[in-house]
């Protein structure tokens, strides 16, 4: 009795059930909590005998779900009389079972009388998802230009059918972006990924597999496998460090008013750091003199060399100085130029020459500079001119430097908040007749919706500086209404008097306003539509134009397919100073522009109806196109042309044609030929014809040497193989072949990382290195020695056995095979390892395995369920041993069913209750 009290606890712990009381008229049992896949449980029928006889009951079991098992199909009851008592079926439900609802039905028969008895349960089985991601292969190393192949393992261990998308970030995934994996379905994923063969560098490369449902995409697993990409074609570090410089020599013609020149020029330049560190950074510049008359087309002649090191610069030559914008705002000239900054302030100072402006000799500046903080800074200068003693001839405003003038000057520039920004200068000047300053003031201010600037200059009638007796004032703003709508404005207001550099022609005065509104309707269209004036008038004499101007103009860009369209109109009222007449002024513009074929067109047209110039109501065409192809990286090719310009841009250098071609012969080795018709600046309609035919140099000169070669030799021994001798071994681009005794040696190697090869074409077939090759070596000394071995090749093999069995007599959970199950092919991983190398091999069950070309030595084999059924069992999980050369190792592993024994109580069990009576 005590045992069967045992073994009724044993199956209540196993199978939980609830118990009522015998009083109960009906089922006690609703099983409608959910079960859980992959587990064993139990539910419970109430048996009632309301007879005044025993009975005994052959009870069976059957299921709605072939996932869905009853433990003990068949059994047989009795029920005591007058007795109500409760029926135990443990059920095992299958991890693949799909979420739904079930029927267990029991069905039994009276032994005496042969009176039936049906019951059924409804039972509810929840959704498992259990998705598993594992990289289970992956090449340690590859070659450059060889494919990185990865493969993962997808295991859908739940009971819902998985609808996953597959990606890879820097990879293609070979099985497709989508895939529907069943419930206890595997499936092996491979990403694959191309190498560059022009790699420079080793590097290491990590390749990703990212798996999400589509029904849950923000639940992704990501696995990762990395491998290092060998260079075969390795840009090897330089022992030196060295300064780009490119050297040119141009032959240039041109026909000049019918005049016809030509000859040579020369140019050299270069600019970069003088040591590793990049701390003393060099520049010069040297062209000779031009054999033509200068345009902006071609180079003027030049010299110069500056040096800047921490805290220190200096420039020796030609170029633009500048000192403020009020006193010397731009001048190009030769001279030298000094900077020194501390901490917090800095001093400096230069002396030019000028090269192209007639009015002043020599300069000479002074100033240095406070800084606030990091945004903020006051500059405090001098600056002393010195006038030309001859006759200077022309001067744009009339007025020339009569003696040595003195211009002190201060600049200061504030931020005051994160939105605002304020700057200006004060400047005073004196000569021995005359005493002028100066003074300007800029605000820029930019908020959330709202960005602008203002800039006010003016300086006195005798003010000795870049600007004399005029004022300046411009400035915009812009609005913000919406992510697509902008209002704008603005407004320019040029200098009159300036002493500009006689090399270039100054711009027409303008002034003018202009306001209007930006619309985005769409991602690829914009339109501006803006209402304003605007005065030009020519700055020499005889003057082409002088005219005011409202007008109306609307602008609208589109793209459409590969097409870049911005089309104009502009509708004015001008009054024509200069030939004293009112009219209409016009213009309709037309860009399209596109790039096929490795090539780019811009095509323009413009048609005016004007009263600007000479002729009321006149009309003009403009049209033009620019083509660039770019046949290869080191061929390319340009053409420009245009029928004419507008009257107000000819103060500039003007192309009408242009044609350019360039190509690298060699590395550092470019040829370029052009020829272009153009407008000089100053001319309406005389024509000059230039062209050039110009070799380029360009080389790293060597500057400091920051290392020594190095060497590495070493020696293969012979652990067992054949020969060792004209083994060739790859270290980068370096090769060498081992001598009889098994030496090598690679000499004049730049110091660095590199990776160590044997080229196993010249080694027997089972051949192999006592390490792991390619290895990496570093080589930092003079000399360096590196040996290894060379032996025979070892192998695993072997067969995953599964054994099924079992007592006749016994009742055990594998004997309950689902009726209509699909056979699943159950597998396993076997991973086999030495501490360095690592590899993995899917295995099924039934089936052969292998593990060749091994490194002699200790290997251990270590096996993984990889969600192997739970009733199936590996005996030996882990296997250790050590592989002699050219062994092969046999192992069996082997999978057995587990078997639970399960007994039940034969007699049955009365539960009831007691009642207490309350007392009093």
């Amino acid at each position: 009795m005590i045992k069967n009290w045992t073994l009724y606890f044993i199956i209540l712990s196993l199978f939980p059930v609830l118990f009522f009381s015998q009083q109960q008229p009906k089922e006690f049992v609703s099983k409608k909590d959910s079960l859980l896949p992959g587990t064993a449980t139990s539910v419970s029928f109430t048996i009632e005998n309301m007879t005044s006889e025993n009975k005994v009951y052959d009870f069976r079991v059957e299921t709605s779900g072939q996932y869905i098992v009853p433990i003990i199909t068949k059994s047989e009851y009795p029920v005591l009389a007058g007795q109500s008592s409760v029926y135990i079926v443990p059920l095992r439900i299958a991890a693949e079972c799909p979420q739904g609802n079930y029927i267990v039905k029991l069905y039994g028969k009276e032994k005496n009388n042969g009176d039936p008895i049906i019951k059924s349960l409804q039972v509810i089985v929840s959704g498992n998802k259990k998705l598993s991601v594992t990289a289970i292969n992956s090449p340690e190393f590859v070659k450059a230009g060889e494919t990185i192949n990865s493969s993962f393992l997808l295991k859908n261990s739940g009971n819902i059918t998985e609808n996953l998308l597959l990606e890879s970030k820097n990879a293609v995934v070979d099985n497709g972006s989508h895939l529907l994996l069943q419930p206890g379905e595997i499936k092996i994923i491979t990403v694959s990924k191309s190498t560059s063969p022009d790699l420079g560098k080793n590097e290491y490369f990590n390749l990703n597999l990212s798996v999400s449902s589509v029904d849950n995409p923000q639940e992704i697993q990501t696995v990762y496998t990395s491998t290092k990409i060998i260079s075969i074609k390795p840009t090897e570090d330089d022992i030196y460090h060295r300064l780009p410089i490119s050297a040119s020599l141009s032959f240039i013609g041109m026909e000049n008013r019918g005049i016809y020149h030509d000859g040579f020029q020369g140019e050299i330049y270069g600019k970069g750091s003088l040591d590793k560190e990049n701390k003393g950074q060099i520049e010069f510049h040297a062209v000779t003199k031009n054999p033509v008359e200068f345009n902006s087309f071609t180079q003027y002649e030049e010299y110069f060399i500056n040096y800047k090191r921490d805290n220190f610069f200096v420039h020796l030559g030609d170029k633009t100085y500048t000192s403020s914008y009020l006193t010397e705002f731009a001048r190009y000239g030769r001279g030298a130029e000094f900077r020194y900054n501390f901490k917090k302030f800095s001093i400096g100072s230069f002396y030019n020459h000028p090269r192209f402006f007639r009015d002043v000799k020599d300069e000479f500046n002074i100033y240095s500079t406070f800084k606030l903080n990091k945004e903020s800074e006051i500059t405090a200068g001098y600056l002393y001119k010195i006038p030309r003693t001859e006759d200077v001839g022309f001067s744009l405003n009339g007025l020339k430097l009569d003696s040595n003038a003195q211009l002190p000057y201060a600049t200061g520039k504030f931020k005051l908040n994160k939105n605002i920004d304020v700057s200006g200068e004060l400047a005073y000047s004196k000569t021995d007749r005359t005493e002028g300053s100066a003074y300007m003031m800029q605000v820029l201010g930019s908020f959330e919706k709202f960005n602008g600037n203002i800039m006010y200059m003016r300086s006195s009638p005798q003010f000795a500086g870049y600007f004399t007796n005029t004022s300046t004032i411009n400035g915009n703003l812009q609005y913000k209404i919406s992510k697509r709508l902008n209002l704008f404005a603005n407004y320019v207001q040029d200098a009159r008097n300036f002493k500009r550099d006689t090399l270039f022609l100054a711009a027409p005065y303008r002034n003018y306003l202009q306001y209007g509104i930006n619309y985005k309707y769409s991602k690829k269209g914009s339109l501006m539509i803006y209402n304003g004036y605007q005065k030009y008038q020519d700055r020499l004499e005889p003057r082409q134009f002088d005219y005011y101007e409202r007008f109306v103009r609307v602008s609208v860009d589109q793209q459409i397919g590969i097409f870049q369209i911005n089309a104009q109109s502009q509708f004015g009222k001008t009054e024509n100073y200069l030939s004293d007449f009112t009219g209409n002024s016009s213009f309709y513009t037309l860009n399209l522009a596109f790039e096929k074929f490795k090539t780019s067109f811009n095509i323009f047209g413009s048609y005016a109806i004007t009263s600007r110039y000479q002729m009321q109501n006149e009309k003009q065409i403009y049209y033009g196109a620019r083509i660039l192809s770019r046949f290869s990286n080191d061929t390319s090719l340009s053409i420009f042309y245009q029928n004419n310009y507008l009257p107000e841009e000819y103060y500039n250098d003007r192309n009408l044609f242009e044609i350019v071609f360039h190509q690298q012969l060699l590395k550092g080795h470019e040829f370029d030929v052009s020829g272009r018709y153009a407008l000089q600046r100053g001319q309406i309609g005389n024509k000059d014809f230039i062209f050039s035919l110009r070799y380029t140099l360009r080389l790293n000169a060597p500057v400091q040497k920051i290392a020594e070669y190095t060497t590495l030799s070493g020696n293969i021994g012979n652990l067992g193989t054949k020969k060792i001798d004209g083994i060739r071994l790859m270290m980068g681009s370096h090769l060498s072949v081992t001598d009889k005794n098994g030496n090598y040696i690679f000499k004049n190697v730049t110091p660095g990382d590199y990776l160590l090869e044997i080229d196993r074409s010249t080694t027997e077939i089972n051949d192999i290195a006592d390490i792991t090759l390619p290895t990496q070596v570093l080589l930092t000394n003079k000399e360096n020695v590196f040996n290894f071995n060379l032996t025979t090749a070892a192998n695993i093999q072997g067969r995953i056995q599964f054994n099924e069995s079992s007592e006749n007599n016994q009742l055990s959970f594998a004997h309950f095979q689902f009726n209509k199950e699909k056979k699943k092919r159950e597998s396993i991983i076997i991973e086999a390892s030495n501490g360095e190398q690592v590899y993995r091999k899917v295995g099924f069950l039934g089936e052969n395995f292998d593990f060749t070309y091994l490194r002699p030595g200790t290997w251990n084999v270590k096996i993984y369920r990889n969600g192997l059924d739970k009733r199936y069992k590996i005996s030996m999980d882990t296997f250790s041993f050590t592989l002699n050369p050219s062994e092969t190792k046999d192992l069996i592993i082997n999978v057995v069913k587990q078997q639970t024994e399960v007994k039940y109580q034969q007699e049955s069990i009365k539960v009831g209750y007691n009642e207490i009576k309350k007392r009093k």
